[in-house]
């Protein structure tokens, strides 16, 4: 590892055993013998968790971690950063797969340009070719607009040196979706040194049928009422929703060339959009406020 860093890279996961099988696999070519990987298990009801102990199958770099009391991403987040010995903690999604120099490379950069927090360019794949999975790779993941523009790096290819969670604090587990933002904003608020690593590349599959892609929008949308209710002054009181923005894609993406092309795009624009505010209301109406816990469960 660069300069002697110690790095633990965290991967969550929910009944999903070929994706944390590919992100495995990947992950242990990484360059560098410091590297430690946690994958955390988020109360799967699969096979995932034996597929998770058979990639492991006595190695000493991987491990398995098990977070079943709390059903969400960012508690098993803060399980793994709890477990976490590494000088940089990493944050990978399962089912994303990464370049044999993508942690080195990483640190690299870090190091270089003396970074606490930074974010990788994540560059969608198709795993089949349908309308939904063109359209959500031509979206995108922004990541140095999201780090520009609102201070944050989503978790799916994130990196943080280990003291910043030590002064700032882990996710908060409340949420549903949005706590990468959440947290991004803290560490930007703390002084923290943010930055973004274009030639560190994550590989994320895109989201192929309308049905994966309206419930990961419906979940932002209750991810945002959700901020709201518990960090108002931050986000704004709830039963206001945010200005719309659509589904969230670079504003500098290439568009679609044909007419029937444009016109699918808009209404699959308008779809997401209509599924973020469904999801928003939901909240609102029936969703309960809880207390936050300690970092894990």
């Amino acid at each position: 590892m660069v300069s002697g860093q110690s790095a633990t890279t965290i991967v969550p996961v929910y009944n999903d055993p070929e994706g944390i099988e590919s992100t495995a696999e990947s992950l242990v070519t990484q360059s560098g013998s410091d590297h430690t990987i946690l994958i955390v298990d988020n109360g799967s009801t699969d096979r995932t968790r034996s597929v998770i102990r058979r990639i492991i199958n006595g190695r000493d770099d991987i491990q398995l971690l098990v977070e079943d009391e709390t059903q969400g991403s960012y508690a098993a987040r803060n399980k793994g950063i709890e477990r976490a010995e590494g000088d940089i903690v990493a944050f990978l999604d399962a089912d994303e797969t990464v370049d044999e120099d993508w942690l080195e490379t990483a640190l690299r950069v870090m190091e270089t340009r003396g970074l606490d927090y930074v974010g990788c360019r994540v560059e969608l794949t198709l795993p089949k070719t349908t309308l939904v999975g063109w359209y959500n790779a031509h979206t995108g993941f922004p990541i140095e607009q999201y780090l520009e523009e609102q201070r944050y790096a989503p978790t799916c290819a994130l990196l943080v040196r280990r003291e910043v969670f030590d002064d700032v604090g882990p996710f908060d587990s409340r949420l549903i979706s949005g706590g990468d933002k959440e947290f991004g904003e803290r560490v930007h608020d703390a002084g923290y040194e943010q930055g973004y690593v274009e030639e560190a590349v994550v590989y994320h599959p895109a989201r192929t049928s309308f049905r994966a892609l309206a419930k990961k929008n419906v979940r932002v949308g209750r991810g945002f009422c959700q901020k709201q209710r518990y960090y108002p002054e931050r986000y704004g009181s709830p039963g206001v929703p945010p200005t719309p923005t659509g589904s969230g894609g670079g504003e500098d993406a290439e568009g679609p060339e044909s007419p029937f092309t444009r016109l699918a795009f808009a209404f699959l624009s308008f779809a997401m959009l209509a599924c973020r505010g469904f999801g928003y209301y939901y909240e609102f109406l029936f969703g309960e406020k809880r207390e936050r816990g300690p970092p894990t469960s």
